[in-house]
């Protein structure tokens, strides 16, 4: 009986590790790093600046913006970079780390990206946000600093 009662735990846990193996079906947005204080987040407009590294769901690493020595700088919520990030960046903290996993359709698509990144495939990103740019920023801190 006990025999029985490890194996199906054993098993069960096995399922799990294949479960968690399998590229999500929507976009997953993990925080691993929160600021206690956070003055402005951010939101569509602002002019991000970020630090990244991008992997295939195998682990592949395809990009880092640590390997060209500069961060990533566009602004959020107008198309200029892939779904998942315009949408998996918003309300994010100076500071904070997140773990974005994309499927396909929050990625790259069936067209994939040149011969880096294959049709349909999911991708890991590790980002940091490093400073949120731009008028709305540019106009808070001001009126801070007056008052």
């Amino acid at each position: 009986m006990r025999f029985g009662l490890l194996w199906t735990a054993l098993a069960c846990a096995g399922l799990a590790g294949v479960a968690a193996k399998e590229p999500p079906k929507m976009m997953q947005i993990g925080t691993k790093f929160k600021p206690e204080k956070c003055e402005f987040r951010t939101q569509r407009g602002d002019e991000l600046v970020m630090q990244y590294t991008g992997k295939l769901w195998d682990g592949t690493k395809f990009d880092s913006s640590y390997d060209h020595g500069q961060p990533f700088t566009f602004t959020l919520g107008i198309g200029q970079v892939i779904r998942g990030w315009d949408e998996g960046l918003r309300e994010m903290c100076i500071g904070e780390k997140r773990r974005l996993l994309l499927p396909p359709h929050f990625a790259y698509g069936p067209k994939g990206a040149g011969s880096i990144i294959p049709p349909d495939a999911s991708l890991v990103f590790d980002v940091e946000l490093l400073d949120i740019q731009g008028p709305r920023i540019t106009a808070s801190k001001v009126m801070h600093k007056e008052l």
